[in-house]
């Protein structure tokens, strides 16, 4: 009989390994307790004062749920989190032991700075880095099979204050919106609102594979997606993988991860299957913007960690499988005050309705005007194989409003707004008595768009599933912010001029709807007839990765950063060359592995298929067969493809060493121009033998077996 194991309910150990409020009220004086909560809301500067007493207790708090070490945790610009261990036990001067952690602790550490990017800001000797407390996210524990370890989110600069981590750009960008949005409401007259954040969801996609057959292909282990392989029989054809049943060893391996992040605060809301096999989604709550960004990285750390422990392979690459559908990470986002009110959320009053379609059309502004530094935060290596294709945005930056808003905004522009013209939502009957209504929205969705408004939030569409979510949060907390300081700007200037807020807004809106109607687009976005428009709008300023990546640089960009604070100019060029740099050693790794498969895998195949096949062609040739010369077709073919694969791994290998001698820049423009289309074309002679294999001489696992998960 199978034993039903028992396990603790989610709401039990929800936050168990998290310092959060509950905590730091139960543990710190009042005083130190209401300083710490009006830093983390941005209503005052931190006290350094407290920090002894806060780290008293919460050293406490660690060693009491069995941490051992503590780090400072920090997000530097790898995509990645780093930490530092440091133990708490410590000797005192008479050799006794005795477990230490001490304010100056909590507040900074210093980690080598060397090893991370730095963008050329640095050299490699100059090592001296420091790491900053973050309060406005709650320390947490990471747990291990002998102990855990307390970790501290916190920022990471260089020696000479220049950022090295993506939480400080994104922490800028959060000021510079919030505190624009906390003017907007002061100037309709909102006197109680303490603060306004911005808040964040991330869905997060992924695929899983059986570990064991994964780790036999190399371009998995070293790319995380595959650099060869036909699609199998089954491919997407059937469409029923959406939504459906979740297979029982995928089941059992969301359930852990969910409970593990439950621990750390970390609520996972929804998990399904997506469109893909083997293909599925987790998607978190809402909550503040730098925690969210945060969390995601918990998400992505335990999903990692968990994926080794039920032995399969966990692949975040944004397309991992040619010809199949690749992997997103649609983050959604809106602005809520200190009141618990969303910003963005429609209203039936008219007032609260004007507020909205303000804080509606200054994005949209900034968005109109700005849309290149959206463009440049998902222009990664990952993302190259996937934006533009018919399963994810196109690589052009457009806003979907639906029919509701779009109306409504159309309305005021034209002046055709009387007040009266709210969102409102009625039922769809199904004809069917047993059965309640169901409550139709204004509008449907638009999953072609890369900017969609979908009912009291904004979705951003085209991230890739690998990337962290700082940076994309940051350029579209950034372009917000730019957006909104214009709006202020006019907001003002009619308010001055004796208008009512209400009416001063809606006149600033109706100028700023017309100065973005560019950016506004409702229709199908994967269509030829959009490209072309988009092109005549002028959207189109970057086709490729590196031209992307070039955008965090132009002159237009770079003002606006330095006018919201979030980058010097020194601070962008260093991140745009960090970001080429990637690039270029990302795709080099590829065209590394892809040589070698040919090579140590898929050269020997073909040389035993031969083999094989003139072995069997010479054993009948004797008996008078007339089709043995479709027999001898099949050799010249297959040797054919020997040759071109020698050919042409050859002109890969001389097109490696001729890139080694460019400069960055130069190097990735020449990895878009002849090193992708090189490996496509090694690919397609590769996939276009593959089916001769016999199982015995199949050099790797193929996508029949590898898109096949046991129970």
């Amino acid at each position: 009989m199978t034993e039903i194991r028992e396990y603790p309910k989610m709401k039990d150990i929800y936050g168990s390994l998290v310092f959060d409020q509950r905590e730091m009220k139960q543990r710190l004086p009042r005083d130190v307790f209401d300083s710490l909560i009006a830093a983390m809301e941005g209503r005052q500067k931190l006290d350094s004062s407290i920090a002894d007493t806060v780290a008293l207790a919460m050293k406490d708090w660690a060693v009491s749920k069995g941490a051992d070490h503590w780090a400072h945790w920090f997000h530097p610009l790898t995509e990645l989190t780093a930490e530092k261990h440091t133990a708490f036990l410590m000797a005192d001067e008479n050799g006794n032991p005795l477990n230490s952690f001490r304010g100056k602790d909590l507040m900074q550490s210093e980690p080598d700075a060397s090893s991370f990017p730095s963008g050329g800001t640095r050299s490699t000797f100059e090592a001296r880095g420091y790491s900053a407390w973050d309060p406005t996210s709650p320390a947490f524990i990471i747990k291990s099979k002998k102990g855990g370890t307390l970790c501290i989110p916190s920022i990471f600069i260089a020696y000479d204050g220049s950022p090295l981590d993506m939480k400080t750009y994104l922490l800028r960008a959060m000021q510079a919106i919030e505190t624009r949005s906390m003017k907007m409401l002061k100037l309709f007259g909102n006197r109680g609102v303490r603060y306004v954040h911005a808040t964040v969801g991330g869905e997060q996609e992924f695929f899983l594979l059986d570990r064991p057959r994964a780790q036999k292909r190399p371009d998995i282990r070293f790319c995380g997606r595959t650099l060869v392989g036909s699609p199998p029989p089954r491919d997407q054809k059937m469409e029923d993988h959406y939504f459906g049943a979740i297979p029982t060893r995928v089941l059992s391996y969301m359930e852990d991860v969910q409970r593990d992040l439950a621990r750390l605060g970390v609520d996972l809301a929804t998990r399904h299957n997506e469109n893909a096999r083997c293909q599925f989604e987790f998607a978190p709550q809402f909550t503040e913007a730098n925690l969210a960004c945060d969390q995601n990285q918990l998400v992505m750390e335990t999903m990692r960690k968990m994926a080794r422990e039920h032995e399969l392979r966990l692949l975040f690459h944004e397309k991992p499988f040619q010809g199949m559908n690749g992997s997103g990470k649609h983050i959604n986002f809106s602005l809520e005050d200190s009141e618990g009110r969303n910003l963005l959320k429609p209203s039936t009053n008219h007032r609260k309705n004007v507020i909205f379609l303000s804080f509606l059309s200054s994005f949209i502004l900034g968005t109109a005007e700005h849309f290149g530094l959206l463009q440049a935060s998902v222009s990664t290596p990952g993302n190259m194989y996937r934006l533009g294709g018919q399963e994810a945005p196109p690589n052009i930056i457009c806003v979907y409003l639906g029919d509701a808003i779009a109306s409504m905004l159309r309305a005021v522009e034209e002046g055709t707004d009387d007040g009266t013209m709210k969102p409102s939502r009625g039922t769809l009957d199904l004809g069917l008595s047993k059965l309640p209504d169901i409550v139709a929205f204004d509008s449907d969705r638009n999953r072609t768009s890369p900017i969609a408004f979908t009912g009291n939030k904004f979705e951003f569409r085209a991230p890739g599933a690998s990337q962290a979510m700082a940076i994309p949060v940051m350029a579209l907390l950034t372009v917000w912010a730019a957006g909104m300081e214009k709006f202020l700007g006019f907001f003002e200037e009619e308010i001055n001029s004796g208008l009512d807020p209400v009416d001063a807004a809606i006149k600033t809106i109706r100028k700023v709807a017309a100065m973005s109607r560019n950016i506004r687009f409702e229709g199908n976005a994967y269509s030829a007839n959009w490209h072309e428009e988009a092109e005549r709008r002028g959207l189109l300023k970057a086709k490729t990765i590196p031209e992307g990546i070039d955008l965090f640089v132009e002159p237009s960009t770079i003002k606006m950063l330095e006018e919201m604070g979030v980058f010097s100019k020194k601070e962008i060029e260093a991140f745009h060359t960090i970001k080429l740099e990637q690039f270029v050693k990302s795709i080099e790794i590829e065209m590394s592995v892809l040589r070698d498969m040919v090579w140590e895998g898929i050269l020997p195949a073909l040389s035993k298929q031969i083999l094989l096949e003139k072995s069997s062609r010479d054993a009948v040739a004797g008996y008078g067969l007339p089709a043995l010369e479709k027999w001898d077709k099949l050799l010249v073919r297959l040797a054919s493809a020997k040759l071109d694969l020698i050919e042409k791994t050859a002109e890969l290998a001389a097109l490696r060493e001729k890139m080694s001698q460019m400069t960055t820049r130069g190097h990735a423009e020449e990895i878009v121009k002849s090193a992708v289309p090189l490996m496509l074309e090694i690919r397609k002679i590769a996939d276009s033998v593959e089916i001769f294999f016999s199982s015995e001489n199949m050099p790797y696992p193929n996508y029949r077996n590898l898109l096949s998960l046991s129970a």
